[in-house]
């Protein structure tokens, strides 16, 4: 502990005595400095002994001294040391009055005490508390190390809390607790979530205090990590504010998960690229060598049913796509998949993200769930124009191994889907479920219709009939001439003529069983109500 007034008034070879505010000696102080001005203050940075002998001060004066001791305590003096048999034989009423009101610690200093020898007993007491917390800080980092090689985290953690008195929490990429000490700390590390989301937004390396009302403890966060992108997070609950020795162990718990996190990416980069040659192996056919490179990495994910997941990094307005909502996905997906304790393959590609998740499994339903939070508040009035890359996320219906290339085939059919719809993510079962005719909607599908019926639409505009009407009539009644023509009002002779004509015109032949097909598709694609 630092010194405090008790501990130099203890102080054997000081002689100090008390003569006023005998219930504040337990307060630290910073520094012991000797002044004579009538007004010290602005030379104060509070937390001092002041050391005067009142030669510039009326020390006898009632008022003077209650202003005096009243801008003492405003700047953060915490005790006034008077010493006797040099201006006055003893320390005058009017100034032990004035700190006795203000309950400022007033001390006696003898004759026989220099100012000199009390400046030297606060600065050894200071630096040998500051070797102590040093000491303290090294003891912590080896058992804190110690601890992070025998038990991981866990007991890194476990060991950080003991060491602060206190709590402490470690929280993945997503916000998620996935460690706390002691046990108990994970409820009240799991309502810091929005506290943490908060400081990942900011470059790392990242620190905030959460405090107030609401809490029942300090909180000190800390990001994890030296890339763009916390990688992990610690929250260290303590009931007041760290010391020094308390100082050191945290930061020695902060380099120690670091390197945790740092070491745990490398590893996921292997672990990446292995997942690389298992999924080429998998998309080329080949579901036996895929398990045998696998191993056990990927647990029994290649031999029960499992979704593929693509997803696209598209540019905003500003250009390039930066990737950031790939990551975050990333993320999400990861993290679901890691407190589920199911395996997951995932495999970036440039602006690209393709994903091997259990069929049914947390992972699949985060995706999911991420795209719809994604989407509805792209619907909000209020949600700004996109700055940086959009995305959209194509989901495959559930195959096996065997299967994997008609699944990947599956999910980017349905990220194709997403991108012409405006969706962030389309399921492959929603397209057997839905109609083709929101498909036709595509620019090139458009151009061709409008191509293919453009000859129609001419000869109807010079009023020589109406060919495109009749047209449309005649399929929609499956080429049964009089049911058409009652829905034209014509005779069917006069419809026979008509579609004699689209032959002309077109050169194709309506028995032609595609050439109605095309023709169809294409009145859907051009329809106004389309």
């Amino acid at each position: 502990m630092p010194p405090t007034l008790a501990s130099l008034v203890h102080h054997s070879a000081l002689k100090l005595t008390v003569r006023a505010g005998e219930g504040r000696l337990d307060v630290p102080v910073r520094w012991a400095h000797v002044s004579e001005l009538a007004d010290p203050v602005p030379y104060m940075e509070g937390g001092e002994l002041l050391l005067i002998t009142a030669l510039k001060l009326d020390a006898e004066d009632p008022e003077a001294m209650r202003r005096y001791v009243r801008r003492l305590e405003g700047a953060g003096v915490v005790g006034l040391g008077f010493a006797v048999g040099v201006n006055y034989e003893e320390i005058p009423k009017a100034l032990v009055d004035a700190c006795e009101e203000a309950a400022l610690p007033l001390l006696e200093v003898p004759r026989r005490t220099p100012f000199l020898a009390i400046s030297k007993a606060v600065s050894a007491a200071i630096a040998a508390d500051q070797y102590r917390a040093v000491t303290a800080g090294f003891a912590a980092q080896r058992e804190l190390t110690k601890q992070a090689l025998n038990s991981g985290p866990e007991g890194l953690l476990t060991a950080l809390a003991a060491q602060v008195d206190g709590w402490a929490a470690l929280y993945d990429a997503s916000g998620t607790v996935v460690a706390a000490a002691p046990e108990w700390a994970g409820r009240r590390a799991a309502r810091l979530t929005a506290d943490v989301e908060r400081l990942r937004e900011r470059p790392a390396p990242a620190s905030s205090v959460v405090g107030g009302p609401e809490h029942e403890d300090r909180v000190e966060l800390h990001s994890l990590g030296t890339g763009r992108r916390p990688r992990a997070a610690l929250a260290v609950g303590t009931a007041a504010a760290l010391g020094t020795a308390e100082r050191y162990a945290v930061h020695s718990a902060i380099a120690l998960l670091t390197l945790t996190t740092e070491r745990s990416r490398s590893l996921h980069a292997a672990e990446q690229r292995i997942g690389t040659a298992v999924l080429r192996m998998l998309l080329a056919g080949e579901p036996d060598h895929a398990r045998a490179v696998a191993g056990d990495l990927y647990g029994g994910l290649l031999d029960a049913p499992f979704r593929m997941i693509v997803a696209e990094s598209v540019p905003g307005p500003r250009g390039a796509a930066t990737g950031d909502r790939l990551g975050t996905l990333t993320e999400t997906v990861e993290a679901a998949a890691a407190r589920s304790g199911e395996a997951v393959l995932v495999v970036p590609e440039g602006e690209r993200l393709v994903v091997l998740a259990a069929d049914g499994g947390a992972a699949v339903a985060a995706c999911v769930g991420w795209a719809a939070e994604l989407e509805a508040a792209r619907a909000l009035p209020e949600h700004p124009v996109a700055e940086d890359d959009e995305i959209v996320v194509g989901l495959s219906a559930p195959a096996g191994p065997i299967a994997a290339a008609a699944a990947y085939k599956q999910a980017e059919q349905s990220l194709s889907v997403a991108r012409r719809r405006g969706r962030v993510l389309v399921e492959h079962e929603q397209l057997a479920a839905g109609s083709v005719l929101p498909l036709l909607a595509d620019d090139a599908v458009k151009a061709f219709a409008d191509g293919l019926l453009r000859a129609l639409y001419e000869h109807d505009a010079t009023g020589r009939g109406d060919l495109v009407a009749s047209l449309r009539a005649w399929l929609s009644r499956h080429g049964q001439w009089d049911a058409a023509a009652a829905d034209l009002g014509v005779h069917r002779h006069t419809l026979r003529y008509r579609m004699r004509r689209v032959e002309e015109i077109l050169g194709r032949s309506l028995d032609d069983a595609d050439v109605r097909m095309e023709l169809w598709l294409a009145l859907k694609a051009t329809s106004s109500d389309q």
